[in-house]
């Protein structure tokens, strides 16, 4: 067990000391067991925000956008899906929260640690290109909704972009907490535009639940639909994202449990949004011209007040410019945490701007530059989105490997290590990924691509995923209480305590087969999809 006095790897002093969350104080002494059902509620108030923002978070622009298309051109066969990746979102989010709590280092830095400086570099450099590009969406939802609101778009949009930065930087954590639960909370507002529009419930329940195929539908478009929402709905952005925030928050091991509850909330709530915006748009085209023939979400809204009321798309632009808000100001934040992280520089929102100049100043540009080239007149904004989509493709897999890796590093989670069932779930998780990954890319470099490529891609893949999954069983506690590094049961007040050690601390990583495996499937599958990439921008040049 570790005490209190022996030093931990968290690599900025400010994200030690009293959690300050926007509903309530935790002090940073406090140990007292929350024995009543009072004190528990406190707590949980307290804790809750990492896993509502970041959940939340994911309902953006680019999420209305995917979600609207798969209502407006399939009603809600497709919803079905969204139930599927509820455990998907739990456990790699869970997974994420841990090391968060355990370890306080940010995800890129123990790629970094313990994978080598190629791989953390790969991490860093991709995630910055990568949420990049995904704030410009996040703009274009902006606009989107503020041109059928009538509001101008340049002085919209710049307004915009001072209200993340300023809100981002106050020096004052627990003040960008609440504004961003506010933004939470005010996602809900397509709840009574789902309630104006009446879809049947019914309907929505049993979609839900079983698995089918629009009927007389291209199999290829159908496919390539469901691989966006997966890749809408699991970012990866996400683990960076999470994993820093409950760092900067100060969680520690002890409130695992809780920071799980807020994780469960969130997904609630990102489920409900998503339900709401497929529902709303197969229930406003049903039957009208336009059903099979998505635009964009600022076309929803403009159906909604052709069809229904201006009170419908008032609202549901509103929730639109939400979701951008606070997906443009989660993913900044995971692009500045990993930078600052890996150059080991100032990087907590405890801290005032003129303590954290880089980190404030990473988080700035990245808003400012997206929301320029938003403004722009004739830049590709349809290349941009299709570029997003092709780099989430690459990085996602690999950003989950590295999840699954690390938290099968005895050093650095010790008690606090994956179990089996974990282990297994999420190696299924990672080959699915890699498959429609595989798919996604070759569909953005070549649109035409068949129903039977894309079948013959899921069939191989879900073989190889099979033979990958067995060969990298991991060796896990065979008790189901914590472990420590030796294999000897922990008391769950000694594992509570547990943090890793400082970095200089930790014994080199030593290279199981399972790491061999995933980091084999891994360069395979990026040296696969890179290889597309270089065809198709070879293919556009010379023709």
């Amino acid at each position: 067990m570790q005490k209190d006095n022996q030093q931990v790897a968290v690599l900025d002093d400010a994200h030690i000391g009293d959690i300050r969350g926007a509903l309530g104080t935790i002090a940073h002494g406090d140990t007292a067991a929350r024995r009543n059902w009072w004190h528990r509620f406190k707590t949980l108030l307290a804790i809750i925000g990492p896993g509502l923002i970041v959940m939340v978070g994911d309902n953006d622009a680019g999420a209305f956008s995917t979600y609207a298309q798969a209502g407006q051109n399939y009603g809600t066969t497709l919803l079905w899906t969204l139930a599927l990746l509820i455990p998907v979102l739990y456990v790699n989010q869970e997974m994420v929260l841990r090391l968060g709590a355990v370890t306080g280092v940010g995800h890129a830095r123990l790629i970094l640690e313990r994978f080598g400086k190629f791989w953390g570099a790969f991490s860093a450099i991709d995630l910055f290109i990568l949420n990049a590009l995904t704030l410009v969406t996040e703009f274009i939802g902006i606009s989107l909704a503020l041109n059928y609101l009538g509001v101008p778009k340049v002085p919209g949009v710049i307004a915009s972009a001072v209200l993340i930065m300023l809100a981002v930087s106050t020096g004052d954590f627990r003040r960008f907490e609440r504004f961003s639960l506010t933004l939470v909370f005010a996602s809900m507002l397509l709840v009574p535009v789902l309630v104006m529009v009446h879809p049947p419930v019914a309907q929505i329940g049993c979609d839900l639940l079983v698995p089918a195929f629009p009927a007389g539908e291209k199999l290829s478009d159908v496919m390539l639909l469901i691989i966006g929402i997966v890749g809408t709905t699991v970012a990866p952005w996400q683990l960076f994202f999470q994993q820093s925030y409950v760092i900067d928050k100060r969680v520690t091991p002890r409130f695992i449990r809780y920071e799980r509850a807020d994780l469960w909330l969130g997904i609630v709530l990102v489920i409900i949004g998503a339900v709401a915006i497929i529902a709303i748009s197969a229930e406003i085209f049903l039957n009208r011209p336009e059903f099979g023939n998505f635009q964009d979400a600022g076309a929803v809204a403009a159906a909604l007040a052709k069809y229904h009321s201006p009170l419908a798309g008032t609202l549901f632009s509103i929730a639109l410019i939400d979701a951008s808000l606070i997906g443009a100001s989660a993913v900044s934040l995971s692009t500045a945490y990993a930078v600052a992280d890996v150059l080991s520089l100032k990087h907590s929102l405890h801290r005032k701007p003129t303590d954290a100049k880089a980190f404030y100043g990473i988080y700035s540009l990245l808003i400012a530059g997206a929301a320029a080239l938003v403004l722009i007149p004739g830049v590709p904004l349809g290349l941009l989105t299709n570029a997003v989509q092709t780099l989430a493709g690459v990085l996602l897999p690999s950003a989950s490997v590295f999840l699954l890796l690390l938290c099968n590093d005895k050093e650095v989670l010790g008690p606090w290590v994956n179990k089996r069932f974990t282990n297994v779930f999420t190696g299924i998780i990672v080959s699915v990924l890699v498959m429609l990954s595989i798919i996604l890319t070759a569909a953005v470099m070549w649109p035409d691509i068949s129903g039977s490529t894309i079948t013959s891609i899921l069939i191989g893949g879900s073989v190889v995923g099979v033979f990958v999954v067995a060969a990298t069983q991991f060796p896990t506690q065979k008790r189901n209480g914590p472990q420590g590094k030796g294999g000897d049961a922990m008391s769950r007040a000694d594992a509570n305590q547990w943090r890793m050690p400082p970095l200089s601390q930790l014994k080199p990583l030593t290279m199981s087969l399972s790491n061999k495996v995933w980091l084999g499937v891994l360069r395979i599958y990026l040296l696969v999809a890179v290889g597309m990439v270089v065809y198709k921008v070879i293919e556009v040049t010379t023709s």
